[in-house]
């Protein structure tokens, strides 16, 4: 929780994530780290022992949910995901759904529905989803179908100050691990809803006008002033890469899934 607010339980928030030196965390906009192409150009700038030690960070810091958003599956332009016709209520299909429990969440807002998903989860992990009142009858419908969890936080958008407490009160999480694209982290800091910044820097540059960054979103308002920081530790990893660590300072602000 951030200074000191009781308004909700709210869990311990780290945003991770893996940068350029110029601080891009893609190729371009359109690209994704998922794809095998994008994966291979990527890692031109991990030297060897890299993928074990960003397992090794996610897992030193405790936590039980990692929270994406949907931007980091799914473009923009991209075609959105093929909806069933309901065949529940829709006030059943509104209702929360937890299917299955897990040692740790993979927990995905996507206030639009538009991911067709293909993971549903392993053994040790289950696959939840944030949606709203918005969110299309149809993909609660499809996640059911695929035996796949909803948690519901909000009524255009997602609200991620309801649903990082749904995550807490539901899937009784005390630390979350926040590992997504610029702009849904634009949404957390800006919300007010981060505690710590854990950032591992490549050595590599890639450049680009509107290459995504660790934090893109809008930009700073004629009266705005940027997000303040407190560095915790800042030191070079066994495999080449500098690490730094900061706690947020800023209390929270509006909140609003970007995604």
């Amino acid at each position: 929780m951030i200074g000191g607010d009781m308004r909700r339980p709210l869990p311990r928030v780290v945003l991770t994530t893996t940068a350029s030196v110029d601080g891009r965390i893609a190729l371009s906009r359109s690209s994704r780290l998922l794809q095998p192409d994008v994966a291979r150009r990527w890692s031109v700038m991990k030297p060897d022992g890299t993928d074990a030690e960003l397992g090794a960070r996610r897992a030193e810091h405790g936590a039980t949910v990692t929270l994406e958003g949907s931007g980091s599956f799914i473009g923009d332009d991209d075609p959105p995901a093929v909806l069933p016709t309901p065949t529940m209520p829709e006030s059943v299909l509104r209702q929360d759904f937890i299917p299955r429990r897990a040692p740790h969440w993979f927990v995905v807002a996507d206030s639009r529905g538009r991911v067709d998903w293909s993971f549903v989860g392993h053994e040790t992990t289950a696959l939840v989803v944030l949606v709203c009142d918005r969110t299309p009858a149809g993909y609660l419908q499809l996640l059911r179908d695929r035996g796949i969890g909803h948690l519901s936080a909000g009524v255009d958008r997602v609200d991620l100050e309801a649903g990082l407490s749904k995550i807490a009160a539901v899937l009784e999480a005390s630390i979350v691990v926040a590992d997504s694209g610029g702009t849904f982290n634009a949404g957390l800091l800006n919300a007010g809803l981060v505690d710590e910044i854990d950032v591992v820097t490549l050595p590599g540059l890639v450049g680009g006008v509107g290459t995504p960054s660790i934090m893109d979103g809008d930009p700073l308002g004629d009266a705005g002033t940027p997000i303040r920081l407190e560095l915790i530790d800042c030191r070079v990893t066994p495999a080449g890469l500098v690490r730094t660590r900061y706690r947020v300072l800023n209390e929270r602000g509006p909140k609003s899934d970007p995604a």
